[in-house]
């Protein structure tokens, strides 16, 4: 194998945004994620529904699909 062209692989921390911290080895230093296996919904059991920017309302609107019965 060639010397000196594999990226260096050390101790680092893995942050989520709901507060769990994984340690690990990678290429990178301290790493953010947004969602984990203790928060991620197919794990938990728990369903979150997100409307993605009004995405529900703009499709109503679209094809003029009232809530009105």
């Amino acid at each position: 194998m060639k010397e000196n062209i594999h990226p260096q692989y050390a101790d680092t921390t893995i942050t989520c945004a709901c507060g769990e911290v994984i340690k690990t080895k990678s290429t990178k230093q301290n790493i953010r994620v947004e969602i984990c296996s203790k928060c991620h919904p197919f794990f938990t059991g728990r369903q979150k529904l997100v409307d993605t920017g009004g995405r529900v309302d703009r499709f109503k609107k679209r094809f003029g699909i009232s809530e009105e019965k």
